[in-house]
């Protein structure tokens, strides 16, 4: 007898365009392999996900930046097709929020966690988790939030250049205007221009301390708060590989245990109640030791596969069982674990598995479901064709002027939260997460 209540199918959510988004091919494959029929609500044209044998349906997404009313009407209507009660998992934080707010009128259509209202926006919104780590006594970097061009400058002079800018709210910005959802800012002139660009991106510009990067200082946590508040599946990781290199989402991840990160993570989502899957960012200083959370993801983040346990749970796995109320296998950690994004880390997907219990999974390729491995390179080499080609067009002049990037340090100049400074940084790494 299965684990699953294979009767209740899975939605996956996802709005922006990126073809290349791991983690929705995860969570296919996760809930497919243990039977249960998952439906996906996104733009999966030119992406390998749709070459998937645990991919039970496609459906039309919402366009990039719809309103949560207008993705609620497209839920309803995937609803209406699938005529059952189904497990809704969003993947971006612009869905996560948007379900959030409507999860009163997506039920029982939909399955959802019971998380206390607002919750989802609050942590999602880069300036409301400075607020939220400031009351709950967090490591957080020092975060200002300026209300002009003229304070932006002050505020960059006051906290150090560089300094990190942010948009408070980065599902919001929109794609193609040269904005970025965040950047390393080099002078106190190009903060307060970032600021007169404040209405085009949506929401708020906020100004962060940067830590300064440096060995095993960038860290992840994902997990599933169950409906008692504890803590399910998941653990700390640590990135070896990022893209860009140096910045970005995680090419290259290990499972490692860290108790302090841990800690940090069950208390936050303990004393604010959150309920549902979690994906948190950390950095450690390196002057002080502490460990600061940068990002609070109220979805699963693009590894989540990482962290697959000896029972074969992770956190969407431990979601769809807890929402059918089943219970959760016991199973134990695999630290020394690694998860590589071949298209990210070739030579790391090539290299040889490693030793330790844990062992290697690949994002796009496995041995069960080989479609999107053989559809990855074509559509990969056709991206990387035409990312060349755009970036070498003329720049468009509303970007705004970045200083001369400056010699990095060892192991590359990085933004924190996963940003980069690169004026050309593609739309792969901007969506999604990590």
């Amino acid at each position: 007898m299965s684990l699953f209540d294979t009767r209740v199918p899975a939605v996956l959510l996802r709005t922006d365009r990126n073809p290349f988004h791991h983690g929705t091919l995860g969570a296919v494959r996760s809930l497919g392999r243990a039977g249960v029929d998952v439906h996906v609500v996104a733009d999966c044209a030119g992406s390998p996900i749709r070459a998937s044998r645990y991919l039970s349906g496609l459906h039309t997404p919402p366009p990039p930046g719809a309103s949560p009313a207008e993705i609620t009407v497209a839920l309803r209507r995937v609803a209406a097709r699938i005529a059952r009660p189904a497990v809704l998992i969003p993947m971006d934080d612009a869905c996560a929020v948007a379900v959030a707010r409507a999860r009163a009128e997506l039920g029982p259509a939909y399955l959802l966690p019971d998380q206390p209202d607002g919750l989802a926006e609050r942590v999602a919104d880069k300036a409301e988790l400075a607020g939220v780590c400031a009351t709950l006594d967090v490591p957080h970097p020092e975060t200002l939030v300026p209300d002009g061009p003229a304070e932006a400058v002050r505020a960059a002079r006051r906290l150090g250049l560089p300094v990190v800018a942010k948009w408070s709210r980065p599902w919001l910005v929109p794609p193609g205007g040269g904005l970025r959802s965040t950047v390393l800012v080099r002078s106190a002139r190009q903060a307060g221009e970032l600021y007169r660009r404040a209405e085009e991106a949506g929401s708020r510009l906020l100004l962060q301390a940067f830590l300064a990067p440096g060995a095993d200082r960038d860290w992840f946590f994902h997990g599933y708060a169950d409906r008692t508040g504890a803590v399910r599946a998941g653990g700390p990781g640590r990135k070896t590989r990022a893209r860009p290199r140096g910045a970005g989402l995680t090419a290259v991840g290990r499972w490692t245990p860290n108790p302090r990160v841990r800690a940090l993570a069950e208390r936050v989502t303990a004393e604010l109640g959150y309920r549902g899957v979690f994906d948190l960012d950390f950095r450690r200083c390196g002057t002080t030791g502490r460990y600061h959370l940068l990002d609070f993801n109220p979805r699963p983040g693009a590894q989540f596969r990482l962290f697959t346990d000896t029972a074969g749970l992770d956190v969407v796995r431990a979601l769809h069982l807890d929402l059918t109320h089943r219970a959760l296998p016991e199973g134990a950690p695999r630290p020394g674990r690694v998860f590589v994004v071949e298209n990210y880390a070739p030579l790391s997907a090539l290299g040889p598995a490693p030793e330790e219990r844990g062992g290697r999974e690949l994002a796009w390729h496995a041995p069960d479901d080989e479609g999107p491995g053989r559809a990855l390179w074509a559509l990969w080499g056709r991206h990387v064709h035409a990312r060349l080609r755009d970036t070498a067009a003329p720049v468009r002049a509303r970007v705004v002027r970045q200083a001369p990037p400056a010699t990095p340090a060892a192991g590359g100049a990085r933004t924190q939260g996963g940003g980069t400074d690169r004026a050309d940084r593609p739309e792969e790494d901007r969506a999604g997460s990590h």
